[in-house]
């Protein structure tokens, strides 16, 4: 078993340990140290992001959205999207692949 409080925060890094890797989707645990991020991008698949401790600023399609410990953000497929820790920050991300496409 895997939790969130096994994953270390690390000075200047973001840390990730894949918890299921599936056909349909996966679930990753991330820590950020504060200020990290993880530059725009985008994802053939939706994303929901749990914030479990800390605080996140996300934006998704030029729209910026702050999300704290205990909230949850869906980041729509295909939509340019950032996250940047304001503090130290551990999440959930969970991937969802649509298999019937």
């Amino acid at each position: 078993m895997i939790t969130v409080q096994d994953l270390q925060y690390q000075d200047d890094a973001v840390v990730s340990q894949s918890v299921l890797k599936q056909k349909g989707g996966n679930v990753t645990l991330f820590a950020f140290a504060k200020g990290q991020e993880l530059s725009e991008h985008t994802a053939p698949f939706d994303a929901l992001v749990h914030v479990v401790e800390g605080n996140m600023d996300i934006t998704i399609d030029g729209a910026a959205h702050t999300v704290a410990a205990g909230e949850l953000l869906v980041m729509p497929a295909n939509l340019r999207h950032a996250l940047v820790a304001t503090q130290p920050t551990k999440m959930i991300l969970t991937m969802i692949r649509d298999l019937s496409a």
